[in-house]
């Protein structure tokens, strides 16, 4: 692809139509209401999930560039950007702001009069988010993917790989707002089955080298990568590390594993923010954010890496492999 990178290509392409179209053409349009897409993560590694976005807001009949601009706002992993970048779209004053678990308190506390749809990673009422799930009030709803409230099941999963294992690490992003309450649930869990737990702090790629180290001091025999965004922009360097330092991972998103991670147990993602697409959508025509119930992921995928478990010297029992939605050979 001769003139254009193509992860400048990618970037491109992740941030939408709205991206492309010259400033001029756009201006000579007619008045369009306009959606924020605030999230914490970087363009290049969410391109599948703005189409499944854009995806959800046609089942509404909206149509990036058509009939709907999208304004993106990425912080690249740096959430102590996303003030900032929410406090923009409030002045633009967008018509609905679209954010995902790092983005959304920093969307909230912006504005009480644009509608926010967000997409949280557990309990939006235990959150704060919301008043109650099918009566939110207020101008926030969504949809709760609870991927931290599904961690101790994946501790199950890795104690069930690897049984001998009586030390656990957990990769946390202490800037995430979600990373206190996933540490005391992963801790209360790691009790319960007599494990004990190491929480391993990680906000910049330069962390990930430390972590892991001290994983190898500790002789701890798995980790769990925890749920964050910034952790899905680090998939590769991630698994590639897991393997390195011959330690059995899982994570809650499926890239980490098609990375070369061992496994990774969670919610629907792409889906998700399809969801979140058709809330944007019904919110445009009217409908308000106070009266559409939260929605919940139900669906959770068990995904296994053979290859990676042969690197590792594993053999996965055939219990967890019947389990699996899907095994990576």
């Amino acid at each position: 692809m001769s003139g254009i990178r193509r992860r400048d290509f990618v970037i491109l392409l992740g941030g939408g139509a709205a991206a492309a179209w010259p400033l001029a053409a756009r201006a000579q349009q007619p008045a369009l209401p306009v959606i924020g897409f605030l999230n914490g993560g970087s363009s290049w590694e969410y391109a599948q999930i703005t189409a499944a976005f854009r995806n959800g807001l046609s089942e509404t009949g909206y149509v990036e560039g058509r009939n709907v601009w999208i304004e993106y706002r990425w912080a690249e992993g740096r959430y102590e950007r996303l003030p900032a970048l929410a406090g923009d779209l409030v002045r633009r004053q967008v018509s609905v702001i679209a954010a995902n678990t790092p983005a959304t308190p920093a969307a909230k506390a912006a504005t009480t009069a644009i509608p926010i749809v967000f997409l949280t990673s557990t309990d939006p009422v235990a959150a704060g988010l919301v008043a109650s799930l099918n009566r939110p009030g207020g101008n926030l709803t969504g949809v709760a993917l609870l991927n931290v409230d599904i961690g101790p099941k994946r501790l199950e999963l890795l104690h069930e790989l690897v049984p001998a294992a009586s030390v656990v690490g957990l990769l946390s992003n202490p800037t995430n707002p979600n990373s206190e309450r996933q540490s005391r649930i992963m801790q209360a869990a790691a009790r319960t089955l007599g494990l004990e737990l190491h929480v391993l702090h990680a906000s910049t790629e330069r962390d990930f080298d430390a972590a892991f180290a001290t994983l190898a001091q500790l002789r701890a025999g798995a980790v769990i990568i925890g749920a964050d965004a910034f952790f899905i922009n680090q998939s590769e360097q991630l698994g590639a590390l897991a393997l390195r330092h011959a330690v059995p991972a899982i994570s809650f998103y499926r890239e980490f594993v098609a990375a070369g991670g061992m496994m990774s147990y969670g919610g629907d993602l792409i889906d998700a923010y399809r969801l979140m697409g058709v809330y944007g959508g019904r919110i445009l025509k009217g409908e308000k954010p106070a009266d559409l119930p939260v929605q919940q992921e139900t669906k959770f995928a068990l995904i296994i890496n053979l290859k990676a478990a042969k690197t590792l010297g594993l053999t996965v029992p055939l219990p967890l492999l019947g389990r699996a939605d899907e095994v990576i050979e």
